[in-house]
């Protein structure tokens, strides 16, 4: 059996292939936008899908966390996170030190193993099972047969 290889950097993003969804979204509306000289306007959405897939994701590092937006993108260093928080929808949030969070844009709950595993053990693996000695057993009395 080989060892296991730890990867240097892991990217959450959105699957590229939502970019066809944006292009045919075009493709429809192709016949409505030249229905009114103010319709073209309606090119900007499938635009807009398309910066939302390509920018939107979450980097992780042997350095920390990096959250990227469609508008700006936050740095977290392994050593200001306090934990991690889960939501409702199995999305996954950074608390920081001074307790403010930070939301992980594709992180989703089945991803903390290799979150766990790029940070370098800074975060807990939470699939795995706690590692405990075994309790050793009180010696009973060797009760002699007659």
């Amino acid at each position: 059996m080989s060892d296991q290889q730890i990867p240097s950097r892991l990217v959450f993003r959105i699957p590229g292939v939502a970019i066809l969804a944006a292009l045919l979204l075009a493709v429809c509306a192709t016949p409505i936008a030249f229905a009114a000289p103010w319709l073209p306007l309606l090119y900007v959405i499938p635009l807009a899908i398309v910066v939302w897939v390509i920018r939107v994701r979450t980097t992780a590092n042997a350095d920390g966390i990096v959250a990227r937006r469609v508008v700006g993108s936050r740095t977290m260093p392994w050593d200001s996170l306090k934990g991690l928080r889960l939501t409702k929808r199995s999305g996954v949030r950074a608390v920081l030190a001074d307790d403010t969070e930070v939301t992980l844009p594709c992180v989703r709950v089945r991803h903390l193993p290799a979150l766990a595993l790029v940070s370098g053990g800074r975060l807990d693996d939470p699939t795995e099972t706690p590692v405990t000695e075994p309790e050793e057993k009180a010696e009973e009395p060797a009760v002699e047969a007659e």
